[in-house]
């Protein structure tokens, strides 16, 4: 039932909803505002490796080590889909992050500080992964001309990883004791909520002020 009730609010709240996942799949973005996104989403790409750390310091599960060992593997192929953009690797470095993003962000770790709000907090975040890859895939290819292995390698990473990464976290909120399913239910809102935030102020940076 808990799993259910998570499923159902990451469709409610699915960030493919989201004005700006919106406009990259119809083609609607200009492509400064693509590299704002890499710029500003470049925060959140260097912190998952931090939320599964956290999670792994209190459950060294081999699967959860696994999930740290590829999550901490990510952060090159951003960088390499931020190049394909036209962002060097020292703009990614040197980009001041809103404080929207940086909030949200923070939320996002702070939610990993117990283990079973943490493996909630998660698997809202990796669930809708690889349906959202697959769409920015597309985008990328039919609106912005980038299909090279380079650009697209982290996009196609997470349309497979994330189903693996996803169903590790499933299968321990299944497992839960009901006493904790109200926290985890809560901690995966608050996870779906930061994670719409961060979206909004790439909308707000990269769409609205351009």
């Amino acid at each position: 039932m808990l799993v259910e009730r998570i499923d159902q609010e990451i469709e409610k709240r699915s960030l493919l909803k989201h004005p700006f996942y919106q406009m990259w799949s119809e083609g609607k973005l200009g492509i400064e505002s693509l590299q704002g996104y890499a710029k500003e989403y470049f925060a959140l790409v260097k912190a998952v490796p931090l939320m599964v750390e956290r999670l792994a310091s209190q459950n060294n599960n081999p699967s959860i080590m696994e999930n740290l060992a590829e999550e901490r593997e990510h952060i090159e192929p951003w960088i390499k889909f931020a190049g394909a953009l036209g962002v060097k690797k020292e703009e990614l470095e040197n980009h001041i992050t809103s404080q929207k993003t940086q909030d949200s962000i923070e939320k996002m770790l702070q939610l990993m500080n117990t283990f079973e709000n943490g493996i909630a907090a998660m698997y809202a975040y990796e669930a809708e992964i690889p349906k959202i890859s697959r769409s920015k895939i597309d985008g990328l290819a039919k609106f912005y001309n980038i299909t090279d292995e380079s650009g697209t390698e982290y996009f196609r990473i997470h349309e497979s990883v994330d189903v693996k990464h996803a169903a590790v976290w499933r299968n321990m909120l299944e497992k839960l004791p009901v006493s904790k399913h109200e926290d985890a239910f809560n901690s995966a809102v608050a996870s779906l909520i930061a994670q719409n935030t961060i979206l909004d102020a790439v909308y707000e940076n990269c769409v609205k002020a351009m």
